[in-house]
C-alpha cells in the first residue's frame, strides 16, 4: 500500500467542496436566513381545470394547453417497446419542447470559490422554498410570455461578454414524465462585483453538499447543475491518472488526509480506464443497448389514452400511478405574483439507488441502461434501481426490478447516501424519491443483466457531458460528498 500528497489550488472546485466555512455567514445563520424567507406569503390551492386561467382542453380533449401555445402541454402517448416487463401502454405526458436555462453563477472571493444560490418558491415544493440555481427559467419565462419580470442575473448567462463559461451542457428531464425535454445546465464565472439580491446568497460547494443530505432542501434543478461539476480538478486528475491507484490507500490533498471511502471515491473520480472496462468498451456496450432495445412513441389525444379518465378535477388512472391536477398559485417573490397551471401529482414515494463496489482496488457504480417513453435517444443511463412506487414493490416481490432487494437490507453501515429528494416543483406536486447509494462487499459477485455495466465515477462524469445520464442518476451523483 502507498501514500501520495497532492497540492491543489485553493480556488478550485475541489477545495470549495471541502470548505464549509463561509465568510458571509455561519452555516447555522444561513439556515435561519432560509427559514425567514418562508414567512413571505405563498399559497398553492388545488382547483378544477375549468378554473385555470389561460389553460384549457383543446376540442375533444386532445390536450391541455396554455392560451399562448407556449410553456408546456399535457398530451397522451402510446408506447411500444421490447424493454422491461410491460411492452405496450398508454399514458399522459408533459410536452415542453423549449430548452430552458438552469445556471449557477460562481465567483472566487478571498481565494475561495462561492456559488450564488437562490431561495425559490415553486408551487409543487414540499417545503414551499427550496435551494435553487441562480437562474432557473424556461424559454417562455425569459422570453417574457407571462409578461412578468426577467429572471434576476439572466444577463450573465445570455451575454458571453459578461462572464466566463465553465460548464455548458444540455441535460434531459424525467423520461417517464416529459417527452424529450432538455435544459441547458450552466456554471459561469464572474470577476466583477455582483449585487446579492434579497432571496440570494453565496455558498461554498461544501455547504451545498451538506444541504444535499437534508430531505427536500436542494431542488432538482440545482442538483442537476451541481452534478455536472467535476469532483476533482484537472490539477489532481493530471497527477493521479498516472499513478497505480489500485495500491493507494492514503491520499493527502493540501493539508487534509483522505482514507477509506473518501480515498476510494477520489480514486474512482480519477480512473478513466480500469480492469473492468475502458471508455471504448462502455461506448460499445451503450451502442449495443441502443441496437438491442427499441421503442415507438406515438402522440395521441388525451381522450384516447386507455385506462385513464378525465374529470374536471384530475386526469387519473388509479392510486398506483400519477394524476394531473390544476393549481392556483400566489407567490410575491416570483416574476409573476399569481398564476394557475397543471401539475403532475404522485403521492407514492419512489426509489433511486446506486450500488457501489470496490473492484481491483477502484470503486465502481452499477449503472443501468434504461428505456423510458420520453427519452430523446431510446436509452439513457440510470441508477442501479429507479422505480416510482417503493411501497407497492415491497409488497409485490414479483414486480421488483433487479437488485431492488439490496436497498431493503437493514444495515446502516453500508449506506453512503440516504435522503428524500423532491422532483421539480414547477411541474410536479410534492413528488419525492428516496435517494440512496449503498456499498456491497468487494467479494460479492453479482450476475448482471445485459443492460447493466460497472463504471467508475470518472467514466460517469465523462459520459454525463454528452447527455447520457438521466436526471435520476444526476440527482444521486450530485449528492456524493468527499468530505465526511
Amino acid at each position: 500500500m502507498t501514500k501520495l500528497k497532492v497540492l491543489v489550488p485553493k480556488n478550485s472546485f475541489f477545495c470549495s467542496s471541502q470548505e464549509t466555512e463561509n465568510k458571509f455567514q455561519t452555516f447555522e445563520n444561513f439556515l435561519k436566513w432560509f427559514e425567514t424567507k418562508k414567512t413571505k406569503f405563498f399559497s398553492v390551492e388545488q382547483v378544477p381545470f375549468d378554473e385555470l386561467d389561460q389553460w384549457s382542453f383543446t376540442p375533444n380533449n386532445h390536450s391541455l394547453v396554455h392560451k399562448s401555445g407556449r410553456f408546456f402541454m399535457i398530451e397522451g402517448v402510446r408506447v411500444q417497446t421490447n424493454f422491461g416487463g410491460q411492452k405496450v401502454w398508454e399514458q399522459p405526458i408533459i410536452n415542453q419542447p423549449e430548452i430552458g436555462i438552469l445556471g449557477i453563477l460562481t465567483k472566487v472571493i478571498d481565494g475561495v470559490r462561492y456559488f450564488l444560490m437562490q431561495a425559490k418558491m415553486e408551487p409543487g415544493n414540499i417545503n414551499i422554498l427550496q435551494l435553487s440555481p441562480t437562474v432557473q427559467a424556461t424559454k417562455s419565462n425569459f422570453s417574457r410570455v407571462h409578461k412578468g419580470k426577467l429572471p434576476a442575473y439572466l444577463e450573465y448567462f445570455v451575454d458571453p461578454t459578461k462572464s466566463k463559461t465553465i460548464i455548458d451542457q444540455l441535460q434531459t428531464e424525467q423520461g417517464g414524465r416529459f417527452l424529450r425535454k432538455r435544459n441547458r445546465n450552466m456554471v459561469i464565472e464572474v470577476n466583477e462585483e455582483v449585487e446579492v439580491l434579497d432571496d440570494f446568497c453565496w455558498l461554498t460547494l461544501g455547504e451545498i453538499k451538506k444541504l444535499l443530505k437534508l430531505d427536500n432542501f436542494v431542488n432538482m434543478d440545482a442538483r442537476s447543475v451541481i452534478s455536472t461539476i467535476p469532483f476533482v480538478d484537472d490539477s489532481v486528475l493530471d497527477i493521479l491518472m498516472h499513478q497505480d491507484l489500485s495500491t493507494l490507500n492514503e491520499l493527502k490533498i493540501n493539508d487534509k488526509t483522505y482514507n477509506g471511502i473518501n480515498t476510494g471515491l477520489i480514486l474512482s473520480a480519477c480512473s478513466p480506464i480500469t480492469k473492468v472496462s475502458s471508455k471504448d468498451q462502455i461506448i460499445s456496450w451503450y451502442t449495443s443497448m441502443k441496437v438491442n432495445y427499441e421503442q415507438r412513441v406515438e402522440q395521441i389525444p388525451l381522450s384516447e389514452v386507455a385506462n385513464w379518465s378525465i374529470t374536471n378535477d384530475k386526469i387519473y388512472n388509479n392510486d398506483r400511478f400519477f394524476t394531473v391536477i390544476g393549481v392556483k398559485v400566489i407567490a410575491g417573490t416570483r416574476e409573476v405574483s399569481s398564476w394557475t397551471q397543471p401539475l403532475i401529482k404522485d403521492e407514492n414515494i419512489g426509489l433511486l439507488g446506486f450500488i457501489l463496489k470496490e473492484i481491483d482496488g477502484i470503486f465502481h457504480f452499477l449503472v443501468q441502461a434504461k428505456v423510458e417513453p420520453g427519452n430523446l435517444d431510446v436509452i439513457e443511463l440510470s441508477p442501479t434501481v429507479s422505480c416510482s412506487n417503493f411501497d407497492f414493490l415491497v409488497s409485490n416481490p414479483e414486480a421488483q426490478p433487479p437488485f431492488f432487494s439490496y436497498f431493503l437490507k437493514e444495515d446502516d453501515s453500508n449506506i453512503i447516501i440516504d435522503a428524500l429528494q423532491s422532483e421539480e416543483g414547477g411541474r410536479f406536486y410534492q413528488l419525492q424519491n428516496r435517494n440512496m447509494i449503498i456499498v456491497i462487499d468487494k467479494n460479492e459477485e453479482l450476475e448482471l443483466p445485459d443492460n447493466y455495466c460497472w463504471m467508475t465515477l470518472n467514466q460517469m462524469m465523462d459520459f454525463m457531458r454528452y447527455s447520457m445520464f438521466n436526471i435520476e442518476a444526476r440527482s444521486l451523483i450530485s449528492s456524493i460528498d468527499i468530505n465526511e
